[in-house]
């Protein structure tokens, strides 16, 4: 089972919501560590919640993944070029070679 940022961002808005409401509630009897708990509990969400909605648009991981595959792609195509040339220089080194060659005069009988 994987981490899924998109399930538990909306998860953590409403606990910091309900943490919010809950220091109104608790404010109201004179209960200050009461409302501070809760104070704390809703900006620790709320943080939660911002990092997820941050992970979870994964616009710089997004583009990490696409970078990453069109990196792999023009890898792919520069050892293909590679290759290439180096089978386009043996056929020039081939060329050279028979060109340089003393010819050969066949004598006819």
């Amino acid at each position: 089972m994987t981490f899924k940022p998109a399930t538990w961002y909306p998860i953590a808005v409403v606990l910091s919501a309900i943490n919010l409401v809950g220091v109104g509630f608790a404010v109201g009897p004179g209960q200050p560590w009461h409302a501070g708990l809760h104070a704390a509990l809703a900006l620790a969400f709320g943080l939660w919640a911002q990092r997820l909605r941050q992970r979870r648009g994964g616009g710089e991981l997004q583009a990490g993944r696409e970078g990453l595959e069109g990196l792999e792609a023009l890898e792919g195509e520069v050892s293909q070029l590679r290759r290439e040339l180096s089978e386009t220089q043996e056929r020039l080194d081939f060329v050279e070679r028979v060109l340089a060659r003393p010819e050969t005069r066949r004598v006819e009988p």
